[in-house]
């Protein structure tokens, strides 16, 4: 067996015993299994939670599926990753120790008794939030432990507002399962609360709050208890609030994307989206989104297009046009998708929009996007996109493409 592997980015090599036989990444977590071959944590947990019951290297049986930390052999890395600083090897910090079940339970147990001093049952939340933050083998074997029979009742029940928050700021790290997202979306009580909240004076529990209410819309199957959750007053509201808000962190940005582009698949509502400045505050943000939030963002916009009044207040911001002009063949096929989705809808519905467009290149570009390896639905929007635009072309582009434009439309 080879002493190293060939070199990495960082300019040095790695020792092969440094790495994990999995992922054949530098180990962050050694652990050893009962065939003692040791891997990392993360990577041994996810070939295990996958159905995998035998040791990936021996290929034998696994005899018992508990990972003992091999402490030596992380001592030698990070005494490694100090030697290399030079090459921009950063020391690995030394990993957090699973949870035990017994603490899981003792801490579920304490948060549970009303007979617990409230500062109790307070720090058992927040110390069961964070190990329910360190791993996902803590958030699974918590999970396990019934942990949202517990923790629902107390944030739904009367008691102390702070105990309440705690609760919620825990429930949505876990899924919630489809009767349990039905059985909470049914109950208007609940949802009128968890509405409340998106109007706290705390910006975390805001957040929290629209967490939840996304997890519950996006987990119930019914059209009708779907309609239901989104058309309570103030809910669209307190979403579009969280997106304005100045001192917007990523997390906030994230929940509130997934928030309101859940709520805005029930079609009937989506006019409640715009009457909550959604139109406005999606563009303004757009930049600020990650890759997979931009998408959902964009796919937003397209869907509010659809909405009468969503077309006219995306057309009266200034920058709407030349972003969806610019975003295509940019972030993603389907963030490209999307943006011509929302520029056919604003371009059919006003010739303002349509010269911005052609003002913003959007030619050269919907050119390169039918040419590319898009998606067969953004080529399509493409082309109608293009056809649309025909007699809004500069003359000279009309000549230029006047033999590739017949190839598609006629």
């Amino acid at each position: 067996m080879r002493g190293c592997l060939e070199p990495l980015d960082l300019g040095v090599q790695i020792p092969y015993h440094f790495r994990c036989p999995i992922s054949l990444e530098l180990m962050r977590d050694p652990v050893t299994v009962s065939t003692g071959q040791t891997y990392d944590r993360n990577s041994i947990e996810s070939w295990v939670n996958t159905g995998n019951t035998t040791c990936p290297v021996t290929r034998t049986n696994l005899t018992d599926f508990t990972f003992i930390p091999n402490h030596t052999l992380r001592r030698l890395i990070q005494d490694w990753c100090v030697s290399n600083r030079a090459f921009g090897v950063q020391r690995i910090p030394t990993p957090k120790q699973p949870a035990d079940a017994a603490l899981v339970r003792s801490l579920l147990n304490q948060i549970s008794s009303h007979s617990a001093p409230t500062q109790l049952r307070l720090n058992s939340l927040r110390r069961l939030r964070s190990l329910t933050r360190d791993s996902e083998y803590n958030r699974s074997l918590i999970s396990s432990l019934n942990v949202r029979n517990i923790i629902l009742p107390i944030l739904f029940n009367n008691g102390l507002d702070e105990l309440k928050n705690e609760s919620l700021a825990l429930i949505v790290l876990f899924p919630l399962s489809e009767s349990e997202c039905t059985s909470l979306a049914s109950d208007s009580d609940k949802i009128n609360y968890l509405t409340s909240l998106l109007s706290h004076d705390s910006f975390d529990v805001r957040v929290n709050s629209a967490a939840l209410i996304e997890i519950i819309v996006a987990g119930t199957h019914s059209p009708e208890i779907r309609l239901q959750v989104s058309n309570v007053d103030g809910i669209y509201d307190g979403v579009v609030e969280i997106l304005k808000n100045p001192i917007s962190y990523p997390r906030a940005l994230k929940i509130g994307i997934k928030a309101l582009f859940a709520l805005c698949l029930v079609k009937q509502t989506r006019h409640r989206a715009v009457s909550a400045g959604a139109p406005v505050v999606l563009i303004d943000r757009l930049a600020d989104f990650e890759k997979c939030d931009a998408e959902r963002a964009l796919a937003t916009v397209e869907l509010l297009c659809r909405v009468p009044a969503g077309c006219a207040s995306f057309a009266g911001h200034a920058l709407t046009v030349p972003m969806l002009v610019k975003i295509i063949l940019k972030i993603s096929d389907r963030a490209t998708e999307y943006a011509a989705g929302a520029l056919m809808a604003l371009c059919s519905e006003s010739e303002r929009c349509q010269r911005e467009a052609v003002a913003a290149g959007v030619l050269t570009q919907l050119l390169l996007l039918v040419q590319s390896d898009c998606t067969e639905r953004a080529k399509r929007k493409a082309q109608l996109l293009l056809k649309l635009l025909r007699d809004s072309w500069p003359q000279d582009s009309v000549g230029n493409s006047d033999d590739f434009a017949c190839r598609h439309f006629d």
